[in-house]
């Protein structure tokens, strides 16, 4: 059979799409470089903001981190000394130890409180938008407002937390005069932004199918069974994402600790962050210490959320219903 296609017309099919195991070379017409420079036209917001405010300050970050610097004048190369003096810093060691303390208890505790609050608001009952507006109003309030708030509710003379103690018959400690129970303080704050995350895990509960719990009742199912066989399962890439997040967020906690104790007392709460903070803005000439550590918490968070990522696959379902 002959062809009838123009030569043009077929040279122009050649160039959009050349056969497999041709050795031809893919040519974009005219319109596809037309689309494609209109689709970089539309994202190129996008890529300025992220080689503008990620990339390059990420680069400068590394690149200082090898320099001894004092913010004035040129940075002096030092190599890899900073990063061996964070292994020789004993507050260094503090700062991880006080970090991995908090993020070890703040997250977990945080999603099981978030966990707990999005079934409570999950129930078919009149009043449930009200308190859906007054467990995610705490995270509206600046973190500074309610450590100060905390400051006042801790105080071991006046503070209402001691008094509700003392009622019950117990002396309540000094929380943030006391090492053993600043970080526990802090740990508690944390969980006044538990409404935001129970936002996130209602949404997960609203797009599991009713039919489940309708079939695993049929099978006798209890409200434990129902929920460790049918929602939990479901909510697992809800639970992922606010894990993630979780790490993240607990690897930096900086303003609480900031506002709250000073990192004290006796380091108690010198988290990570914290003790960045101290070596880049507050001791001088160590911008570049300072800097180091910004590299490690980077690769330490990357790694930790690669981790979770790879073993995800163990724990988190896609598309039970």
């Amino acid at each position: 059979m002959v062809s009838t296609t123009p030569p043009s017309t077929a040279s122009a099919q050649v160039g959009q799409l050349a056969p497999a195991g041709t050795g031809r070379r893919y040519w974009p017409t005219r319109q596809e470089r037309k689309r494609t420079a209109m689709a970089m036209l539309f994202i190129s917001p996008w890529i300025i903001g992220f080689l503008g405010f990620m990339v390059y300050p990420f680069y400068y970050l590394l690149r200082i981190s090898f320099t001894s610097y004092s913010g004035f004048g040129d940075p002096l190369w030092i190599g890899l000394d900073n990063y061996q003096r964070m292994l020789d810093d004993a507050v260094f060691w503090t700062s991880v130890q006080n970090t991995l303390y908090y993020m070890a208890l703040a997250v977990p505790i945080g999603i099981v409180m978030a966990m707990s609050l999005a079934l409570c608001m999950n129930q078919e009952l009149p009043e449930i938008p009200l308190y859906r507006v007054l467990i995610y109003l705490p995270s509206v309030l600046p973190l500074f407002a309610i450590s100060l708030i905390a400051i006042a509710m801790l105080s071991p003379t006046t503070g209402i937390v001691n008094e509700l103690f003392r009622t019950v018959g117990w002396n309540p400690p000094n929380w943030l005069g006391n090492p053993d129970y600043a970080k526990i303080a802090i740990v508690g704050l944390a969980q006044y932004g538990a409404g935001q995350t129970a936002l996130i895990f209602l949404a997960g509960l609203k797009g599991i199918p009713i039919h489940l719990y309708e079939a695993a009742k049929l099978d006798g199912a209890g409200t434990w069974n129902r929920f460790w066989n049918v929602t939990l399962p479901l909510m697992t890439p809800i639970l992922l994402f606010n894990l993630i997040i979780g790490i993240s967020s607990g690897l930096q906690v900086f303003t609480q600790a900031y506002i709250m104790t000073k990192g004290g007392p006796a380091n108690a709460t010198l988290f990570y962050v914290f003790y960045l903070y101290r070596n880049a803005f507050q001791y001088g000439g160590q911008i570049g210490y300072g800097f180091a550590m910004g590299v490690v918490l980077f690769i330490v968070t990357f790694l930790l959320a690669g981790l979770v990522f790879y073993t995800s696959n163990r724990w988190v379902h896609y598309d039970l219903t």
